[in-house]
């Protein structure tokens, strides 16, 4: 009597557990559920590409001071990047100038397409001249 009632006893706890472990993983397998762990693997993976982010920046900081040292230049390294540079101005602040030659000929009229100011034509602007290649040869 004593082996029937341990038996039966054995096997509840078996399917209590096994009836356990399948609706865990059912829950597991839910829409919501997977929603959420890709969303905190996505949080996990932006977690360590800014910290590799910080140590790449932290690396830099120190080889750039390493170099100065070995060049000789005294400048201070604070940790910081430089700003971000504008992209090189063409003419240098002056509008820029498109010169259309008409005919090809040395002598031809050239007309100026300003994109800044209205300039009437044949008056050049801020004292410049115009420069047909073509009048060299």
């Amino acid at each position: 009597m004593f082996r029937r009632t341990f038996w039966f006893t054995a096997g509840a706890a078996a399917g209590v557990w096994a009836t356990t472990k399948v609706n865990r993983k059912l829950k597991q397998l839910t829409p919501e559920s997977l929603a959420a762990q890709a969303a905190n693997k996505a949080v996990d993976a932006g977690h360590k590409l800014k910290d590799f982010a910080l140590d790449v920046r932290a690396g830099m900081v120190q080889r750039e001071g390493e170099l100065a040292e070995v060049l000789g230049l005294h400048a201070s390294v604070d940790g910081e990047l430089p700003a971000q540079r504008g992209r090189a101005a063409v003419g240098r602040g002056e509008p820029a100038q498109i010169t259309y030659l008409h005919g090809g000929k040395p002598g031809g009229k050239s007309h100026r397409k300003h994109s800044n100011t209205e300039q009437p034509h044949g008056e050049e602007p801020h004292g410049e001249h115009s420069y047909n290649r073509n009048e060299d040869h």
